[in-house]
């Protein structure tokens, strides 16, 4: 792709600022910011990638995967400022994912242990799993809102406050999930997913795109509910005191 056909595809952009002004959206700024945003993070991270490609260290891939995942655990951690220390939470989700993933693929020598392979993966896991850990929270709070008077008669019942939120969480991980499950149903049918369809656009055999696509989806599938299942059991107990009350006021944020 030359560098005068990208710049003559922001007339997508154009479009989509002309009709959010058409309608009064109040969305032009934020589709220019986050154009620019874009822009310029995929500039570097190409410029970056490409320089940790040549030199293949083992330190450096690590360091770049930690990065990924702590910026994630920040956008995660922005939409859920109402539970204590979710950010740290977050981190250690994903790394956990992360570990549990890398060691399956590389382990069962399914890719090779190498920058290329590594990081890319690590991409499409860690951003996946920072989405759906985004949903999981702000379902958490909606639902212990709406059923607060529930939490409070179980508690006050001498129930204990894994039994009186683990019905709610349950519900939260299936919510989570459902976006990942539905999407992965229509793969094929609806949707080309954008590594299957780059790798044909660059002229790759369309039978090696599709398993490498595969490789993707089973491993989602994998790391959405082990985030589910993680990130809601770091969760819970912080949403109690010790006298084993739910902390309302942090909800109501």
């Amino acid at each position: 792709m030359t560098i005068v056909a990208l710049i003559l595809s922001l007339g997508f952009v154009f479009i989509a600022i002309v009709m959010s002004k058409s309608f009064k959206l109040g969305l032009d700024r934020d589709i220019i910011i986050a154009t620019i945003r874009a822009s310029v993070q995929l500039l570097a991270i190409g410029y970056v990638l490409h320089l940790i490609f040549g030199m293949q260290s083992y330190g450096f891939i690590v360091l770049f995967i930690l990065l990924m995942i702590t910026v994630a655990s920040q956008n995660v951690a922005r939409k859920g400022r109402f539970i204590p220390r979710l950010m740290w939470k977050s981190f250690l989700t994903l790394l956990c994912v992360e570990i549990v993933t890398q060691a399956f693929l590389i382990g069962l020598h399914i890719i090779p242990a190498t920058a290329r392979y590594m990081i890319t993966i690590s991409g499409m896991i860690i951003g996946s799993s920072m989405i759906l850990s985004s949903l999981l929270v702000s379902r958490l709070k909606s639902e212990v809102l709406l059923r607060k008077p529930e939490i409070m008669l179980i508690l006050a019942l001498g129930g204990t406050p894994r039994q009186a939120i683990f019905p709610i969480l349950k519900n939260c991980i299936r919510s989570s999930m459902i976006p990942t499950i539905e999407g992965q149903k229509t793969l094929g049918l609806v949707q080309l997913p954008g590594m299957m369809t780059g790798q044909i656009i660059a002229g790759a055999n369309p039978i090696v795109a599709v398993r490498l696509q595969l490789l993707i989806v089973f491993t989602t599938m994998t790391s959405a509910i082990l985030t589910s299942v993680l990130l809601s059991l770091f969760i819970y107990p912080t949403l109690f005191t010790r006298q084993q009350q739910l902390r309302t006021e942090s909800w109501e944020v």
